[in-house]
């Protein structure tokens, strides 16, 4: 990764949730094309919102999956 990346990613992760959301969405938007399987209108994708949002099971946390892929990153 660059250093602008770096700095830009620390940057936005400084922000409170509401903006990372927002800087997010609008990152995603600047892509061209809607990216497969997150299109909020898509009947499939809000059905796996639902079920991820009700599943008992807990997930992976983020730092985890951060952590892995960071050791992956510079190998």
């Amino acid at each position: 990764m660059s250093t602008a990346h770096d700095d830009v990613l620390k940057s936005a992760l400084s922000l409170p949730e509401s903006d990372r959301i927002r800087l997010a969405t609008e990152l995603l938007d600047s892509l061209p094309g809607t990216p497969p399987g997150l299109s909020i209108e898509d009947p499939d994708f809000l059905k796996e919102l639902e079920r991820r949002a009700n599943d008992p099971a807990p997930g992976i946390p983020w730092e985890e999956i951060q952590r892995k892929l960071e050791g992956k990153l510079h190998k």
